[in-house]
């Protein structure tokens, strides 16, 4: 089977969430990335939850994901022989990903310069939380500043609550996912111009352009106009909890009268207070009481499968069971069974970008250091004298 990535070879040396994300992208559509392991693996391997609830460096769920159909190679670069088993890679490399602190790879060897040097073909991808440079390049940070510094936590949460953190490693995610876009911009150019470049990844660039208008408001008028609501921006905008769940509804003035009658409530619609939006926004408490009222006493997938029928806009909150059985996803093939070999069998989400049902490698992640000794004898050029000295300088794991 053909994928779109196919004869890409990508070399990854990050850890933890954004690197590995961007390198899980280029293996699902085809490519064969090597992730270099430091001994005794990356750290996201020591990241719960476990199978069985028992820590164990095969088996975290945050791991399998991140690392679907990738080789592993364990090797120190902190060593000049394992540093110089990596330089021997990167000759046969297109794509190298990396996302230390700028003076931490500095002091690891990974430089650009170096890279370079040794294939300027070779297009390097480096995800930090600033970028290279800059008065906070060598800061250290996490997810939740990256919220912080790229402003979403400025526009999310409640006015009387204040700001509030996105689920999850979104940021981190961001990260990945504009190093993916960044480094197929890279490759594409350098198949024009015959050599590589360095694409910067800097996540707080990333974020704040999630602001949409945020910052060109803000600079028209010298303020925010738009204030956190949380889960209702007003009445007819908001998330309503139900029997089994939460629904969401976003009404414009189109939407009023077919709305009401999916929930049964024409007598709304002759209703002064509610009559027009303006009227609607006026007396928007009492139209969120009746909506709560309303939504207590149904459930999720009932009242999506009327709304549907009656053309009202009314979802409901996915949760990761509903995400598991949606029939969208499945016919479509988006939900994909891997059976890895400690781990055993789990679904996993597919690609983001869909180009059929077969463009997409749906394979489980490495075990830690699986690939070492044939990628280093078939990439790097190392022979069985000198990975056996590898091995026993405990640099590799073989």
């Amino acid at each position: 089977m053909t994928y779109a990535l196919d004869g890409i070879r990508v070399l990854e040396i990050g850890t933890f969430v954004s690197a590995p994300y961007c390198g899980k992208l280029f293996a699902g559509y085809g490519a064969d990335v090597i992730k270099v392991e430091p001994p005794g693996g990356d750290i996201a391997r020591a990241h719960g939850p476990f199978r069985n609830g028992e820590p164990h460096p095969e088996t975290s769920a945050l791991f399998l994901y991140l690392n679907t159909g990738k080789r592993s190679v364990e090797l120190d670069l902190r060593t000049p022989a394992g540093l110089d088993a990596f330089y021997r890679m990167v000759e046969q490399a297109d794509v190298v990903i990396e996302n230390f602190q700028p003076r931490d790879a500095q002091a690891l060897g990974v430089k650009y310069d170096r890279i370079r040097e040794v294939n300027p073909h070779a297009v390097v991808v480096s995800i930090t939380a600033y970028g290279q440079d800059g008065p906070y390049a060598d800061y250290r940070t996490n997810n939740l500043t990256a919220f912080a510094m790229g402003g979403q936590m400025y526009i999310t949460g409640t006015q009387e609550g204040g700001p509030l953190k996105n689920g999850g490693y979104q940021a981190d995610y961001q990260g990945g996912l504009n190093a993916f876009s960044g480094a197929m911009l890279a490759l594409t150019a350098a198949e024009r111009d015959g050599e590589g470049q360095h694409v910067d990844i800097s996540v707080q660039h990333c974020m704040a352009p999630l602001l949409e208008s945020g910052i060109p408001v803000y600079s028209y008028l010298g303020r925010w106009m738009p204030f956190r609501r949380g889960n209702h921006m007003a009445s007819f905008i908001g998330i309503y909890p139900c029997t089994d769940g939460h629904l969401g509804i976003h009404l414009m003035p189109r939407n009023w009268k077919p709305f009401l009658e999916t929930i049964d409530r024409m007598d709304l619609y002759e209703d002064p207070r509610f009559k027009t939006q303006a009227d609607r926004t006026v007396h928007n408490d009492e139209l969120m009481a009746e909506f709560f009222a309303w939504a207590a006493g149904e459930t999720k997938k009932d009242i999506y499968e009327r709304a549907g029928r009656m053309r009202a806009p009314i979802a409901y909150v996915h949760t990761m069971a509903d995400l598991l059985e949606s029939p969208q996803l499945r016919e479509r093939g988006f939900i994909q069974q891997i059976t890895h070999p400690v781990a055993g069998e789990a679904s996993y989400p597919g690609p983001p970008w869909w180009l059929g049902p077969d463009g997409w490698r749906p394979e489980p992640a490495p075990l830690l250091g699986a690939d070492t000794e044939v990628v280093l004898t078939d990439v790097a050029g190392l022979d069985e004298r000198q990975i056996a000295a590898l091995r026993e300088e405990r640099m590799v794991s073989v």
